[in-house]
């Protein structure tokens, strides 16, 4: 359960506690993601959460924030999404005053300096490269890049290099008077804690935060008809990504995707895993996700291969697809996939930081926060007719797209496995 306060500010508080547990987490999530840059900020939004931690007032460069939380054990990190960034602090229960003092000097006090500014465009930049040499993220990142097309939601959230250089002081000063507004951002505490204390500790900690959003994202309309996207790039394996469009995450049938990935490619139990990696031996990993987004989602799924299997591969991927539109699945499909989804997250909420991100998030983007039960509730309603009709919808062959990296990759062949 939760519970949800505002400050005077009107910054909302959302407490989820937990029995049985000895910590908490502080998680702060703001509406700052990379979707609300344009071309020339590009990356500013994922630059300005490396630079929250060099320090403020109280806590002044990276040593101090990192040896305060260090020095009781904690764990404290930060993440920059499409939609979201969010700043967390997990401590023992009896920390989280200090957990607080932390976070708050960090986001309301942060000064930005210039010396650091440019320290740290060396350290985004090799992350970036880190990522390029990692093909099973980047070719996920060009897939997305590929169906949304130019618009912010299919950039990368790193950024581009020429911004990573060029970012000044003022530019990341702007940046967070537009955004990290209370009616932009939530502080939501999960563990040992009550709501009268996080309530009491937002106020200490967080009541000066000011300010109204300046900024709205650009909303997303169309996704791009491009078929294909190649990286040409000597690796030991071909990697792929194979998807569609599908349905955003306000969507009535937001529930019925994430079953038909599950089914699909969910686990070791669903079709793609058992009729290609087991019954073919041809890969590795092979999943099936969706990403789904305010106005816009995608299914897809992705595999590292043999290069000289590699259409093969492909072949097989769009054969699970194409038979689960025409065919369907089954009512045993269905029952595990729900099973699945609700133990997966029964799972992952007995983690102090996995209950403020759940909760957190629902109260940032969100018309309703659904408590678990509700949550399962709502993937309990979900009908084997619903599931088929939303494969039979999605999976269809004008909709594929296919993103891919490794070496001597021909485009036009890769647009005739997707005629079929």
């Amino acid at each position: 359960m939760y519970a949800l306060s505002k400050l005077e500010s009107g910054l909302p508080i959302l407490t989820s506690p937990l029995e049985g547990t000895a910590s908490v987490t502080v998680l702060v999530f703001v509406g700052a993601g990379s979707r609300y840059e344009k071309q020339e900020e590009r990356g500013i939004s994922h630059f300005l959460e490396h630079m929250f931690f060099k320090g403020g007032k109280k806590y002044c460069n990276t040593k101090e924030v990192s040896a305060a939380i260090d020095g009781i054990g904690g764990e404290f990190n930060a993440f920059t999404a499409k939609e979201y960034a969010g700043y967390y602090v997990k401590v023992a229960a009896e920390q989280t005053t200090l957990a607080c003092d932390v976070l708050s000097d960090m986001l309301l006090h942060a000064s930005f300096p210039s010396a650091e500014i440019d320290k740290e465009r060396g350290v985004i930049i090799e992350e970036e490269r880190m990522y390029q040499d990692t093909p099973m993220y980047r070719v996920a990142w060009d897939f997305e890049e590929l169906i949304l097309g130019d618009h912010p939601l299919g950039w990368d959230t790193i950024g581009l290099e020429k911004i990573i250089m060029s970012v000044k002081q003022e530019d990341f000063q702007k940046h967070k008077e537009a955004l990290y507004t209370p009616d932009n951002t939530v502080v939501t505490f999960a563990g040992k804690i009550s709501e009268a204390q996080a309530t009491a500790l937002s106020r200490e900690f967080f009541g000066s935060l000011s300010g109204i959003k300046k900024t709205e994202f650009t909303p997303f309309i169309t996704y791009d008809t491009t078929k294909v996207f190649l990286r040409d790039k000597s690796t030991e394996q071909s990697h792929v990504t194979i998807g569609v469009p599908s349905v955003p995450a306000l969507s009535e049938e937001h529930f019925a995707n994430k079953l038909l990935a599950t089914i699909l490619g969910g686990n070791m139990s669903s079709r793609m895993f058992l009729n290609i990696r087991e019954a073919k031996g041809l890969c590795y990993y092979i999943s099936t996700e969706t990403d789904s987004y305010l106005d816009a989602g995608t299914l897809s799924t992705g595999a590292g291969v043999d290069q000289s299997r590699l259409e093969e591969a492909i072949k097989l991927i769009i054969n699970e697809y194409m038979v689960c539109a025409r065919d369907g699945i089954t009512d045993e499909e269905l029952h595990r996939a729900k099973e699945y989804l609700k133990g997966k997250i029964v799972l992952n909420l007995e983690d102090t930081e996995e209950l403020a991100h759940f909760y957190g998030k629902q109260q940032l983007l969100y018309p309703q926060v659904r408590t678990m039960e509700e949550y399962f509730a709502e993937v309990e309603h979900v009908t084997k007719e619903q599931v088929n009709a939303l494969a039979k919808k999605i999976l269809v062959p004008e909709e594929l797209r296919i993103a891919a990296i490794g070496k001597g990759l021909k485009k036009e062949r890769l647009e005739e496995l997707l005629q079929g």
